[in-house]
């Protein structure tokens, strides 16, 4: 009986944990054209390991041609809510370092909550010192930046 405990045990890590939590597209920033547009006319949150660029949005953004032809003709609804993305240049380490920055970045923002930020588009670009810092401060810059960017984009409208 000793001999099946540790294939049950085996078995238990490979079964599926449940609904898969992550990131939707739907909050992603994704086109070229959304990031520069953030980099050239938002402004600048800066913090000890990444900075953050912010750009509110104004009313319904303009659909391509081909969104609406995906979806039957029928336009999407405008998207409400922050939109985040991340940029890791390659000076800050390999493919392999970099995408680590960018996992890390996405789960710290999913758990801080940032859904009452409104309509903004959010560009965070990290700093080599995101590695070394423990979660939880990552965790911590990423809410700050998140109430910091509320307050100014609230302040202006």
């Amino acid at each position: 009986m000793s001999a099946l405990a540790p294939k049950e045990e085996s078995n238990r890590k490979t079964e599926p944990r449940g609904k898969k939590i992550g990131f939707p597209r739907s909050r992603r920033l994704l086109r070229h054209a959304d990031f520069e547009r953030v980099y050239k006319q938002g402004r600048r949150h800066f913090s000890a390991s990444l900075t953050v660029f912010y750009l509110a949005r104004a009313g319904a953004e303009p659909r391509s041609k081909t969104a609406s032809q995906r979806n039957g003709g029928q336009e999407c609804p405008p998207h409400t809510g922050p939109r985040v993305g991340f940029t890791v240049g390659r000076a800050l380490g390999g493919a392999v370092v970099r995408n680590r920055m960018k996992r890390r970045l996405r789960e710290a923002v999913r758990l801080a909550g940032v859904a009452q930020a409104g309509d903004v588009d959010v560009v965070i670009n990290p700093k080599k010192c995101l590695l070394t810092n423990e979660f939880g401060a990552v965790l911590n810059e990423v809410a700050r930046a998140f109430v910091v960017i509320e307050q100014k984009v609230g302040s202006t409208r």
